[in-house]
């Protein structure tokens, strides 16, 4: 289905709730922009920070430990 009909679809079940439900698909609505939302802002987050020399030190430090150091590997 592209995005029209699914949108229509969704529309026309509003229509047949009640009043109470019909905030609940409000409620969820905004839940799920906010996620949205959100992911964005993390996503900027990490492109700011990855592209700064902030951290640019720990690139260049020595591994304290190995994979010979494990004592017993999660499987």
């Amino acid at each position: 289905m592209n995005r029209r009909i699914l949108i229509d679809n969704v529309i026309s079940k509003i229509h047949m709730l009640p009043d109470y439900k019909i905030q609940e698909v409000n409620d969820f609505a905004d839940f799920l922009l906010s996620r949205i939302d959100e992911k964005i802002t993390v996503e900027g987050i990490q492109k700011i920070a990855s592209g700064s020399k902030t951290f640019k030190f720990l690139k260049d430090e020595e591994d304290l430990y190995t994979v010979n150091d494990l004592k017993e590997r999660y499987k």
